[in-house]
């Protein structure tokens, strides 16, 4: 079995929530189309995941998907959990939601390379530099999906903008 040199050049990109069916498939959604519309997707692999095991194998929540389809976002990841024991050694960069998403995933391990591949989403804020968060929008309004993926289009163009 060769090696796949090409894979290992990409830069792995992997977004967290908590369940893996609002924030972190939009997250995955918006920044692969990012990178596909630049013919970047040679240099790039994104993932996404959730802390919990609730949604396990289900596509993101249907009010993101027709709220991330109005703004040409095709999200149909389906849902997985994070695996400490693969996704630290794997991913370069671990981009977290919010701050509990943050505390959760850091305290899988004591490794501090691996502690410090973990961001939140919020340091690569470029136009909403006042938020601190992309704020979980399942037990909201459509308002508050639209609102999580201007958070999330925002973060994505500072992230990309960061590793070109």
């Amino acid at each position: 079995m060769g090696l796949d040199c090409k894979n290992m050049l990409k830069k792995k990109i992997l977004f967290i929530c908590l369940g893996n069916i609002c924030r972190s498939p939009a997250a995955h959604a918006v920044m692969q189309k990012m990178v596909d519309d630049e013919r970047l997707s040679d240099k790039y692999e994104i993932d996404s995941a959730g802390i919990g095991d609730w949604h396990l194998g289900e596509l993101p929540d249907k009010r993101m998907r027709e709220r991330g389809a109005k703004q040409g976002y095709k999200l149909t990841h389906r849902a997985r959990q994070f695996n400490a024991a693969t996704d630290f050694a794997h991913f370069d960069i671990i981009i977290v939601m919010d701050e509990k998403n943050y505390s959760n995933i850091i305290s899988q391990t004591k490794n501090n390379i691996y502690k410090s591949k973990v961001k939140c989403i919020a340091e690569y804020f470029v136009k909403f530099k006042g938020y601190k968060e992309v704020p979980d929008p399942y037990y909201g309004g459509i308002e508050e999906f639209d609102k999580a993926l201007d958070l999330i289009k925002d973060g994505c163009e500072g992230i990309l903008n960061n590793l070109k």
